[in-house]
């Protein structure tokens, strides 16, 4: 069995020194007298005298090694122990070999895969504790942030998908109806549309009614005609009436002349 630890550094390579004096004053008020957390790089030490960690480059592997507290990049803070690891160390140069195969130097995110990452994957397969929440606890929170942003992002883009799609049913719904209560004010549309026995009908009807009189006065007038043009019907058919009678006397004169006359040439 083994000790693991885990060593902790300040990261102040950032080439100023303003900045690298202000992320140490950050991790003081944030990590040691709020608890929060802070800027922090980490490595972890089994088996000897060196510790390993992840960091960018261009090729090749992330995963790198050096002495033991003595990383030239970064500022040392503190070290901790994580626990005991069953692993021999034939076991532990395999799981390293392995990692370094598995996280290449291009694979690194400041928020996503960095070196707190890397010693947390380590440290499980070591059978030992993970770090801390505090050592990366603002990659995790940053992270989280982004997640948070690209989900919202993604469900304004759904929402708008959804209101065009609505936006087009309802135009496709308005369109219909417009069209449908123009066909309604129409009845020569609502006639072509309708069976061919519909038109006869509605046909037929319109000209048994005739045109409707658009005021009393027109109204008054055609009554008027139609009550001449009865009386006149009347007295036509009177007339005739009398006329046929007046014709049919003069012809039973004329036979009961016819046989006067025949009496008389037989006497």
């Amino acid at each position: 069995m083994a000790e693991v630890m885990l060593h902790i550094y300040d990261v102040t390579n950032s080439g100023s020194d303003k900045t690298n004096n202000t992320i140490v004053h950050i991790n003081k008020i944030f990590k040691d007298r709020i608890g929060l957390g802070g800027i922090f790089h980490s490595a972890i030490q089994v088996y000897g005298d060196d510790e390993w960690s992840f960091g960018f480059c261009e090729q090749g592997s992330g995963v790198f090694c050096c002495p033991s507290r003595k990383n030239p990049l970064y500022t040392y803070r503190e070290f901790m122990v994580l626990g005991r690891t069953n692993s021999s160390v034939f076991k532990v140069n395999q799981i390293l070999c392995e990692l370094s195969r598995e996280w290449p130097g291009t694979s690194y995110d400041l928020l996503s895969k960095n070196c707190n990452h890397f010693c947390d994957e380590l440290c499980e397969r070591l059978g030992v504790q993970k770090l801390p929440g505090w050592v990366n606890r603002f990659a995790n929170t940053g992270d989280a942030a982004i997640e948070m942003a690209e989900n919202t992002a993604l469900r304004f883009k759904q929402a708008k998908t959804e209101i065009v799609s609505a936006s087009k049913v309802a135009y496709r719904f308005l369109v219909g109806v417009t069209s449908g209560s123009t066909a309604g004010d129409n009845p020569l549309r609502n006639s072509n549309s309708g069976s061919p026995r519909f038109q006869s009908a509605w046909f037929k009807n319109l000209v048994t009614a005739g045109a409707k009189p658009s005021n009393s006065s027109e109204i008054e007038t055609q009554e008027g005609d139609v009550v001449l043009q009865h009386e006149r019907q009347h007295n036509s058919a009177h007339t005739l009436q009398q006329t046929c009678h007046n014709s049919e006397r003069p012809l039973r004169q004329s036979s009961q002349q016819l046989e006067q006359t025949l009496r008389h040439n037989s006497l």
